[in-house]
């Protein structure tokens, strides 16, 4: 049974953490909550593809599916569901509406946390933002596994958005010390704050929840050298770097890696980079 967590001080392992995130309720997007709550009331009309179109865009709900179609899968001899459409012809839908019954918002979650609440909405966007990113970058390069690379470019920060929504306080220890110093990295942020490194919290939870190995292979970063992780993480990288417009100083540098990536000049890049957004 999911529970409401709310974290003000770190925990003292990676294990606890994996242990106290897994066991936490996970709230989605208003509009999703919604528009799921629509589709319920005809739910004779909804078809897995319909149904997978609405819940690929909030990665949340994404993560939420996937994990339960993974369960379901295991002891089953049959391939992972690597899509949210996958899980949901695994699943069938009117099993789907009985097992995810009306979902618990993020507003509502944050409802006491307006900073909070505005910082995960940024990461959300980012994540959407990198999703289409990746999976044009994906369909430019004519990989099969393009709608792996959408979700997994959607997913790749799933860990610092239920840091926003889990331990609100501690997401903004993170984004005060970054404020307060331009050059510090990410990682070494979290570090100091929790303990931990999220990209760690994130694989440790994909294994925890069983997720598809291509899947969790695709998020890792340590496989930098893999043409889909360097899809993923290009288009994560230049989703970052663009949050708040086009002149960062990363921005020259993710063009010439994309370039190199869709062997393409650098300035077809940044016409296909400006139809992609």
């Amino acid at each position: 049974m999911s529970q409401r967590l709310r974290l003000t001080t770190p925990l003292p392992t990676l294990d606890a953490w994996v242990q106290a995130f897994a066991r936490a309720e996970i709230p989605v997007l208003a509009e999703t909550a919604e528009a799921l709550e629509l589709m319920r009331a005809t739910e004779d009309d909804v078809d897995a593809h319909g149904l997978g179109e609405l819940i690929a865009t909030d990665p949340l709900m994404t993560l939420k599916v996937m994990a339960h179609a993974s369960e379901l899968r295991r002891g089953r001899l049959m391939a992972d569901p690597e899509t949210v459409t996958a899980a949901l012809v695994l699943m069938g839908i009117t099993p789907f509406f009985r097992t995810f019954g009306p979902q618990p918002t993020l507003d509502a979650v944050l409802a006491d946390h307006d900073e909070a609440l505005l910082g995960l909405s940024r990461v959300m966007q980012r994540a959407e933002r990198a999703s289409r990113y990746a999976l044009g970058f994906a369909a430019h390069r004519a990989d099969p596994d393009a709608a792996v690379i959408h979700s997994a470019a959607l997913l790749h920060d799933f860990a610092e958005m239920l840091l926003w929504v889990h331990a609100p306080a501690l997401a903004l220890q993170i984004a005060a010390l970054q404020d307060a110093d331009r050059h510090l990295r990410s990682a070494a942020a979290q570090r100091q704050v929790l303990g931990i490194e999220l990209a760690d919290l994130e694989q440790a939870l994909m294994k925890h929840w069983h997720l598809p190995e291509l899947l969790t292979r695709i998020t890792n970063d340590k496989h930098e050298h893999d043409p889909q992780v360097r899809c993923v993480q290009l288009a994560v990288r230049v989703a970052r770097h663009t949050a708040r417009g086009w002149d960062d100083a990363g921005v020259p540098d993710d063009l010439h890696d994309i370039a190199e990536l869709l062997n393409l000049s650098e300035a077809h890049t940044l016409k296909l980079l400006h139809e992609f957004d």
